[in-house]
């Protein structure tokens, strides 16, 4: 029994120094992790390249011949499953082990069990990288599920979004930032879609490093201050540049964006060619403006109107006559609205208004959120304290949902 238990024991030691070497690598103690390219690529051999391929493999492997930690038997299972290297000789032992009369004690089955847990957990940490970068997940599956189930009313921006940021993301080597101009009224989804891109695109969301929301009236106040707001803006987006080879920002307000703030970042979202300019080719621009809600609403009351549904308004429509207007608000000094003389925005992003069951939805979503409990009566209620226009119809929410979640405190016991 004691030859049994020492094995085990001496597996267990193991497994925790390898996690140590795993974790701290070169580095010094309590070093995180570098990030490393996509664990589902690596088959064959380690590759040369990158710091969790061929340099962490022989820098483990080195360590632990040094030191004598770990047992021939041992490391060639672990490379195997971590790194698939030597799997054809691990195979030929385990083969091997299946004959002996007593297995365990060829390879101590709880020294294995540790084993598996470890190269699985590696295993599992490689899969959050497989951007390259563990900050940056791209989960469009994920996005496109919660804008179906959480979106209410808006099928045209859940398929323009979800289209756009695709296409992007699976570019090789996309010639320009992409840029996309959210245009409704307030309460229809804008921010709530850009914070769902956010939190789908990155793993820590609008809190990731790789994210910047600037809300024009916060950030940038005073006309006076311009000069110093756009060096400010030009170094701050450079800097996030440098720092995350994919890149998210959002500008909220845009219709009170000041022209000189435009001419800042106008560089970062301008056509380039591949050569020296691979710090842009994944920065990812959302503009949110209130402008272009009042042609989004007649085409929306002219299909009600018409005894037609909402879900029957395309973009070959609306599109034109979005545009339309936010050109000839550019005559009226909206800055934002020359990009789209420059086509520099790759994709306008049209909010419908929202109806009375809509708000009935969000009120729902409202109660959920917090715990609360609900009875359909309970939300007609709440819908029916919100303003809908025009005066005759009274078909849509004047602040759409935005301010759904407080009037449910007026229903707490």
């Amino acid at each position: 029994m004691g030859q049994g238990r020492l094995p085990a024991r001496r597996g267990l030691g193991c497994c925790v120094l390898v996690l140590l070497l795993l974790l701290g690598g070169s580095g010094s103690p309590g070093t995180p992790p570098p990030p490393r390219g996509p664990w589902a690529e690596e088959q064959g051999p380690v590759p040369e390249r990158g710091p969790w391929g061929r340099a962490r493999y022989e820098a483990v492997k080195k360590h632990l011949g040094a030191v004598g930690a770990l047992s021939k038997q041992y490391w060639q299972y672990l490379a195997c499953k971590v790194w698939q290297e030597g799997c054809e000789e691990e195979e030929k032992e385990q083969e091997e082990r299946e004959l002996l009369p007593f297995p365990g004690w060829g390879f101590p089955l709880v020294g294995q069990d540790y084993l598996e847990i470890l190269s699985a957990w590696y295993c599992s940490f490689g899969k959050c990288c497989e951007t390259g970068d563990c900050r940056i997940i791209n989960n469009i599956t994920g996005l496109e599920a919660d804008l179906s189930g959480q979106l209410h009313g808006q099928h045209l921006a859940k398929e323009v979004v979800v289209r756009a940021l695709q296409g992007f993301l699976q570019s090789p080597r996309p010639q320009k930032a992409l840029v996309l101009s959210f245009h409704g009224w307030s309460g229809t989804g804008k921010n709530f879609v850009a914070r769902l891109v956010a939190s789908h695109l990155y793993r820590d969301g609008l809190k990731s490093e790789c994210v910047r929301v600037f809300v024009s009236l916060l950030h940038f106040p005073h006309h006076n201050y311009m000069d110093s707001y756009k060096a400010q803006l030009q170094r701050q987006i450079g800097e996030i540049l440098r720092r995350c080879r994919q890149a998210l920002f959002i500008f909220d307000e845009a219709e009170k964006l000041h022209s000189s703030l435009l001419d800042a970042i106008r560089p970062f979202m301008a056509h380039h060619n591949n050569e020296g300019q691979a710090d842009h080719q994944r920065s990812i621009f959302l503009f949110l403006s209130n402008l272009g809600g009042n042609t989004i609403n007649e085409v929306a009351l002219d299909f009600w109107r018409a005894g037609r549904a909402r879900e029957e308004i395309s973009m070959e429509l609306l599109e034109p006559r979005l545009r339309l207007e936010l050109q000839e608000a550019a005559e009226s000094s909206y800055a934002h609205s020359h990009l789209l003389r420059e086509n520099l925005i790759d994709a306008v992003v049209p909010f419908l208004p929202l109806e009375h069951h809509h708000v009935k939805l969000c009120a729902r979503d409202a109660f959920l959120a917090r715990g609360l409990p609900y009875t359909e009566a309970t939300l007609d209620q709440v819908a029916q304290m919100m303003v809908f226009v025009p005066k005759e119809e009274k078909l849509f929410s004047a602040q759409g949902c935005k301010s759904v979640p407080q009037r449910i405190n007026y229903f707490l016991p």
